[in-house]
């Protein structure tokens, strides 16, 4: 298991250049090239984001973008995708201050519409932790029983 905190690597997000579409490595010079391998080794990937104007951080946003350049051309495209990507799990983990129905729409309608439906990572899970704050920065998730719940989760992901 490898922990790749994107707070401490500079990711940049998607160009649309499409010079990895021409066999050429991605032009943008940044930590993201030497994820890509780990990445295309790792059997599971779990995305991790606080909740950010009600979707997933733009920091991973930049770092989902990127996964363009992994894509391989597939003649027999599912749904009329050009594109395939390496089959991996998936899971997504969130922390939210609010905790109404509707908190984690947004980005739960990004992660199964671009990770799990378009890429086509098997989706393992999700854990959507909200009420662990307010927005004047005092963690509370320690007073939830998220911290239990993640734990239980991780442990029992492969089962």
């Amino acid at each position: 298991m490898e922990l790749i905190s994107l707070l401490k690597h500079d990711v940049k997000g998607c160009l649309g250049c499409n010079a990895c579409r021409y066999g050429k490595p991605c032009v943008q010079k940044d930590d993201f090239n030497d994820m890509v391998p780990k990445i295309l080794e790792a059997d599971l990937l779990v995305f991790a984001s606080p909740l950010y104007f009600w979707t997933l951080s733009s920091r991973l946003k930049a770092f989902i973008e990127r996964f363009y350049c992994i894509a391989q051309e597939d003649p027999a495209p599912p749904l009329g995708r050009y594109e395939k990507y390496p089959v991996r799990d998936c899971a997504l983990l969130m922390t939210a201050a609010d905790d109404f129905f509707w908190t984690f729409e947004q980005a739960v309608s990004y992660y199964q519409f671009a990770i799990v439906n378009y890429i086509g990572f098997h989706d393992k899970g999700m854990l959507l932790a909200g009420g662990c704050g307010d927005t004047n920065g005092s963690p509370q998730i320690e007073k939830t029983g998220h911290l239990q719940a993640a734990y239980d989760f991780g442990r029992h992901i492969y089962e």
